[in-house]
């Protein structure tokens, strides 16, 4: 009897342990993929054609869109000419403000697309440098450099267009802009435009 119980012990220690094995193994198994992802934040980017930027940020560049440059502007009761075209309607528009406000939308656009291409290029040879395992201090410090002054411009060309459109407009059509696009505390922003939150030109 003696003999049996000690067996029937033994038994039960070697269930218990395999559960608590298994159990383990189940709580590291869930725990790996987030632990993983923690660790590779950038992982599958270094498929980019320009690893600092994705393929929403280039095309932003290249087609001239305001990727949030503007919104101290636009947030506070200066909006777009890109966005009061868009909403002319709704916000009754004149065909005089519409007149006035297309060449300015014009020059933003162009100006930005320009900026745009160079920023492309400098981004792109800021990653060729590192790509080629040579980059050097001065290399890196001077393109980014570069890169910066190009963004600075480039914002400055969205925030000059939206100080040029304001004074074309009456204070209630910007206060319908506001409401339209989602700005006023009360209301959800959705309106006849459909334009509910800030956009990227």
């Amino acid at each position: 009897l003696a003999g049996l119980e000690s067996m029937t012990k033994s038994r039960l220690y070697l269930t218990y342990a395999a559960v608590l094995t298994g159990l383990a193994a189940t709580a590291v198994g869930f725990a790996s993929p987030q632990a993983a992802s923690s660790h590779q934040p950038h992982a599958g980017q270094q498929q980019r054609a320009i690893k600092a930027l994705s393929a929403d940020d280039i095309d932003g560049y290249l087609k001239g869109k305001g990727m949030g440059f503007a919104k101290s502007d636009e947030l506070n009761h200066y909006p777009s000419p890109l966005h009061l075209r868009q909403m002319a309607a709704g916000i009754n528009l004149t065909a005089k403000q519409l007149a006035d406000i297309a060449p300015i939308e014009t020059h933003m656009k162009a100006a930005a697309k320009r900026l745009g291409h160079i920023v492309l290029e400098k981004e792109e040879s800021l990653d060729a440098l590192f790509a080629s395992g040579g980059a050097e201090p001065d290399a890196v410090r001077r393109l980014t450099a570069d890169i910066g002054q190009l963004r600075d411009e480039l914002q400055a060309v969205y925030l000059m267009a939206h100080l040029q459109v304001r004074p074309l407009l009456g204070p209630h059509q910007i206060a319908i802009c506001d409401r339209l696009r989602g700005y006023t505390s009360g209301g959800s922003g959705t309106g006849e435009s459909g334009h509910s939150r800030h956009g990227k030109h």
